[in-house]
């Protein structure tokens, strides 16, 4: 296979967008000059997709094999067509979210949220994988510290080229010790699951792709229901699954639901059901519009 000339694609959002100013939590996507750039990896080929957004909304996309040395003599046309691909899904620049406003804006709670940022999408990752890795990552922990790890992961085992850096594949993590995962900051625990996981992606039992393969998950000790409705929401792009069991929820259901405590999960659900089937987006508007009154009201007690 030879190296293709740069691909670019120029996409018209159907629905109000705006690119991201800033790079990922985790070190993997870098913002310069208006400029969104991320690598990835597409069966072994390394390609830099570059993102950026004009004065009149279009987005346009620009991916080309990555420098020599990072396996970018081998890339094909496909490859690039796969890494644009994927960085529109984790954007959500195609997304076309007229029914859910519709539905929903005149809702008291969706409604204004909805209307102040039309352009809010779901923070999605390029792979699956991602999304199943960091959800693990971020059990039970604040998001900051959750970031720190991920970006101390990438940068021991994510390759490194042209200046950017890739989450570590299924099969490096796999082949990874527990005790390497846990110097890391990584729960003893969790280090465990993530290679377990790693292991079944990378030996082909388990399609992330697939919801099927949720079953499969949940089979493996320390991974729940919030994980896998992360991998849902965030590595599938399903606006239906809520990672109910996420502490934002926990606070956020008690304040506005008006329950003088922290929600249980049961009762996060019932609160978001009436918002099917977009309750993971729903969710994502309004833990995003309330989450100043939130963080600054009074301490929310445990649920007895």
């Amino acid at each position: 296979m030879t190296r293709s000339k740069p691909l670019e694609v120029e996409v018209k959002p159907p629905w109000p967008f705006r690119l991201q100013r800033r790079g990922a939590g985790d070190g993997t996507t870098k913002v310069r000059e208006g400029i969104l750039s991320r690598l990835l990896h597409v069966d072994g080929a390394a390609v830099v997709v570059n993102v950026w957004q004009l004065r009149d909304g279009t987005v346009r996309f620009r991916a080309s094999a990555a420098p020599d040395g990072g396996g970018g003599a081998g890339t094909g046309a496909e490859a690039l067509e796969v890494a644009v691909d994927r960085m529109r899904f984790a954007l959500g620049v195609d997304d076309d979210l007229r029914p859910f406003y519709d539905e929903f804006r005149k809702d008291p709670i969706v409604g204004p949220a909805v209307r102040r940022r039309p352009w809010l999408r779901v923070r999605r990752r390029p792979w699956p994988w991602e999304a199943l890795a960091w959800a693990i990552t971020g059990q039970l922990i604040e998001a900051v510290r959750a970031a720190r790890i991920e970006r101390r992961i990438v940068g021991r085992w994510g390759p490194r080229i042209a200046g950017l850096r890739d989450v570590p594949s299924a099969e490096v993590i796999a082949g990874r010790a527990p005790a390497e995962l846990t110097g890391m900051d990584l729960s003893g625990n969790r280090a465990i699951a993530m290679i377990r996981c790693a292991r079944e992606v990378a030996a082909g039992r388990c399609d992330l792709g697939d919801a099927a393969a949720d079953e499969r998950l949940l089979a493996i000790r320390e991974i729940g229901p919030w994980t896998v409705q992360c991998l849902g929401l965030n590595g599938r792009g399903d606006p239906d699954s809520l990672p109910a069991g996420d502490l934002a929820y926990v606070k956020l259901v008690g304040r506005l639901a008006g329950l003088g405590r922290r929600a249980e999960i049961p009762e996060i659900e019932a609160y978001f059901e009436p918002y099917a089937p977009y309750r993971g987006l729903a969710g994502t508007f309004i833990s995003t519009h309330y989450h100043h009154a939130v963080q600054t009201g009074p301490p929310l007690r445990l649920a007895a």
